[in-house]
């Protein structure tokens, strides 16, 4: 089964945990990400400052935040 890849080109954040996320193929997507901010991975994204620290990885195009 094949899947695109799309690259994250941008992104602004909006409202506390939701971005607007532009990809390379001129798509733009707001993204609440609350629902998801359980767990051991997720939830520490639930202090709205270390959300905010969200960058694009420069390497492989995706959103990442400096927990890992």
């Amino acid at each position: 089964m094949d899947h695109a890849i799309y690259r994250v080109i941008g992104f602004e954040v909006i409202r506390p945990y939701t971005l607007r996320v532009r990809f390379d193929d001129g798509t733009e997507r707001e993204i609440d990400f609350q629902p998801i901010l359980v767990g051991e991975i997720y939830g520490p994204l639930q202090n709205e400052t270390l959300f905010n620290q969200v960058e694009i990885d420069p390497e492989v195009h995706t959103l990442v935040w400096p927990n890992g």
